[in-house]
């Protein structure tokens, strides 16, 4: 039988980049002591106003089919949300989607396709490349340099520009690695993307967990306005990854043009999110606040213990709930050192190489895990770097 390129673009894009997560899991559920700081689900739960308000909205009949662009409760919600940062943005700027993955993968289809390309920052979140390719257009890498606390300069950028570059995919603050692009970065990125035509499409949906630097977006620029796209959700800042409720904010042209799009996708959401999100958008809600600060003593705490173990090297985040370890003082790559982790020490992290070239020598580590497995963690991460420096037992 024949198959759509689609599925030829998108092989080894999907499951394959969390093997290691999956083989924990499965020995896990085979009764083996894991410790899991592999994926970023919140481990708090969302405020109860939320869940009472999902429950009073389907009481209240708020099951039915909704529209296209989103529930009216929560599109004002969001114009409520922007105009406080861009004062010209109205319900025409505005498109809900299930999540930030449905509307970044939407957002991709709208802007590029076969023959076209997209620039990315390299560490990238691991759904990046296959939601570029699914397009049809090329993914180019921008180096994201440790020495630069991973932030992308704009000298970068220009350098990796080839005529085919219509898009540049940022993500502020940044997963895997934390780093918050600042004001003055970001203008300067916005002028080469203003020298060269390009789009720029910004996730932001750790906006609400960032330790101490402070919050920069193309998106408040007025001289970006007519190119940058933000995507975010209620998934990290309220604790709420399976309600599935996000959105896309853009320009009024080009959010009309993805309009058709959204609906061939989906036609609409649950209008019982969207009464909750509206309330989680309207409301002062303590869950980010909370993860803020529990999320940054785990980092130090991740920072503290693991400087001290032969070959590794933390790197502190700015953001976000992950810590990334240079692991190459070992010896070993990333994907080696995760997987003689788990299978010597059973604990599950992410290799780097499952975020792009760039992060090979890296593993991630997600700060959702109370301090006591922390710190167990930290105690069998840093027996297996001692064995690894060992002259007599160096792995091969």
């Amino acid at each position: 039988m024949r198959y759509a390129s689609i599925t030829d673009r998108l092989a080894n894009l999907g499951s394959e980049k969390w093997a290691i997560h999956a083989e924990a899991r499965r020995m896990k559920a085979e009764g083996r002591p894991i410790i899991e700081l592999t994926i970023g689900e919140p481990d708090v739960p969302p405020d109860a106003t939320l869940l009472a308000e999902a429950v009073r909205a389907m009481h209240a009949g708020r099951y039915r089919y909704s529209n296209g662009r989103g529930e009216p409760s929560v599109v004002s919600a969001l114009v409520r949300k922007y105009a406080k940062r861009r004062a010209d943005v109205t319900e025409e700027n505005v498109l809900c989607f299930p999540g930030t993955q449905t509307a970044l993968f939407a957002v991709m289809l709208g802007l590029v396709e076969a023959g076209d390309a997209v620039l990315v920052g390299d560490p990238l979140y691991a759904t990046y490349e296959g939601v570029i390719r699914a397009t049809g257009a090329a993914q180019i890498t921008v180096p994201l340099r440790p020495e630069n606390g991973f932030h992308m300069k704009a000298a970068d950028l220009e350098a990796a520009i080839t005529p085919q570059c219509r898009a540049v995919l940022l993500n502020t603050p940044h997963n895997p690695t934390g780093a918050v692009l600042t004001a003055d970065e970001i203008a300067e990125i916005g002028e080469v993307c203003r020298r060269h035509d390009l789009w720029i499409v910004c996730d932001e949906v750790y906006e609400q967990l960032i330790f101490g630097a402070a919050f920069a977006s193309p998106f408040d620029n007025p001289d970006l306005a007519e190119r940058t796209i933000v995507v975010s959700s209620i998934s990290k800042s309220h604790a709420a990854p399976g309600f599935r409720s996000g959105w896309a904010i853009g320009p009024a042209e080009f959010c009309t043009r993805l309009l058709s799009v959204s609906e061939t996708m989906l036609f609409g959401g649950q209008p019982f999110i969207a009464d909750m999100t509206a309330h989680a958008l309207d409301h002062p809600i303590g869950t980010a606040a909370t993860m803020r600060e529990t999320y940054k003593a785990r980092a130090a705490r991740f920072t503290e213990a693991l400087s001290r173990a032969p070959g590794l090297v933390p790197l502190p985040p700015e953001a976000g709930m992950f810590i990334v370890v240079d692991v190459s003082g070992t010896g070993l790559s990333g994907e080696d050192f995760a997987w003689a982790l788990l299978r010597e020490e059973d604990v599950a992290v992410m290799p780097g190489s499952s975020f792009g070239d760039e992060a090979k020598a890296f593993i991630r580590l997600s700060l959702t895990v109370p301090d006591t497995h922390i710190d167990e963690a930290c105690t069998r991460i840093a027996a297996l770097a001692t064995r690894a420096t060992s002259p007599k037992e160096r792995y091969a």
